[in-house]
This record gives C-alpha cells, structure tokens and sequence, in this order.
C-alpha cells in the first residue's frame, strides 16, 4: 500500500491522504472544522458527541454531494435524510473509499459502568496497516501497523493500554482521545507508554493538533 499522511485534530479526530485524497475519521464535537476541508469521506466509530457531529457533518455533506460517510447503523439513523451518502457498516466488513482500503472490527463500546448501556462502536483498519478502535480497545485479527491509541477515557486505565498496545504489537502508535488531558496529564500518560514505562512493542508517539506525519 502507499504511504499515508496522518494529520491530527482535535480529540479523536484524524485525516489520512494518499495521491490527494482525503479520508476523515471521528470528526466530533471537539474537532476542529477543516478537518473535513477537501474529504471524500468519513468514518465514524459511534454516536458519542466527541467522535460524531451531526452538525459538522450534514454541513459537509450538503457542501459536497459526492462524500460518503461509513458507520454504525445507530449514527445512520441519526443522519436520515441523507439517503446514500450515508452507508451502515459493521463487524467483518470490507470496502474501498476515496482510495483506501477499509475493513471493520469490532461490535460494542468499551463498557464504562454496569449502569450505563453500552452503544455500537466498530473500528477501522485502513490499507491494511493503520488502525481506528474507537472507544474500544479492540483487537483485530490482521497485524497493525500503525494504531491509534485511545489514551485518556473513562473507561480504561493505562494498565489497560500497557496491555492493549502489547497485545496489538504495532510498529506505531499516536495518542487519540487526548482532548481532555493537559500538559500533566498529556507528560504522564507519556511517561508509562513511551521508553521510560515498562516496556512497549511500538515507538509511543503523540502529534499536536493539526501536526502530521508519513505512515505506511
């Protein structure tokens, strides 16, 4: 597959671009609006404000007629209307958009409390090397190259992503779900998942809002 741009945007929020196309993944709440600027499509995990917005997206959708928007069959009701710019996708699912490979893993958001009622979350794989849970620490049946690591969520502890990244054992992973940390809580984080914790399979990186990188 051919090398990616990863760009970081605010909290869970991500866009890849190969040969100038552009695939969004969880533009929410506390995203930043051009991340969207020039997308073919978009993939979303589940309805949670901070990975969806109805509003940012029916915008986008109206602006541009040809972007197609993968997720839950819960966020596609919520975009009725929207006919078929709007695909429900789930677990074991396999298509091409804007150029990309995407397959689908996983079922259930991650459980927060007993109390709560867990909602759809599906992750993505994208070109067969970069990986999307949501929220969810979901692990795919092919290897991972690149993962994009949900680090600070009510649901996980970082004893969990300790365990989680070892279990992955990607080549990479970028620090997703950090729009609510600061800088102590971003160093901290840091501090167990880079080369001072115990010991990691994957170089621990985090990009700044609107930064990016080469992935392959």
């Amino acid at each position: 597959m051919a090398t990616m741009e990863l760009t970081k945007f605010g909290h869970a929020c991500v866009r890849l671009e190969k040969d100038g196309r552009r695939l969004v993944i969880d533009p929410g709440g506390l995203t930043e609006p051009e991340a969207l600027d020039g997308a073919e499509a978009v993939l979303v995990t589940h309805e949670h404000f901070d990975h969806f917005s109805e509003e940012m997206l029916r915008r986008a959708a109206a602006a541009r007629p040809e972007l197609r928007i993968w997720t839950t069959s819960s966020v596609a009701e919520k975009l009725d209307g929207l006919g078929t710019q709007v695909v429900a996708t789930g677990d074991g699912d396999a298509f091409d958009v804007a150029g990309f490979d995407v397959r689908v893993h996983g079922t259930w958001h991650a459980v927060i409390h007993p109390d709560i009622p867990r909602i759809p979350n599906i992750g993505f794989m994208v070109d067969e090397t970069l990986f999307h849970p949501g929220d969810a620490l979901t692990v795919p049946s092919t290897p991972v190259g690149t993962l994009l690591l949900p680090v600070h969520a009510p649901w996980s502890t970082v004893g969990d992503l300790i365990d989680y990244v070892r279990e992955v054992s990607p080549r990479d992973a970028y620090a997703v779900h950090d729009g609510a940390l600061n800088g102590v809580g971003t160093a901290m984080v840091a501090g167990f998942l880079d080369a001072r914790g115990p010991g990691l399979p994957a170089r621990y990186r985090r990009l700044a809002p609107g930064a990016s990188v080469l992935v392959d």
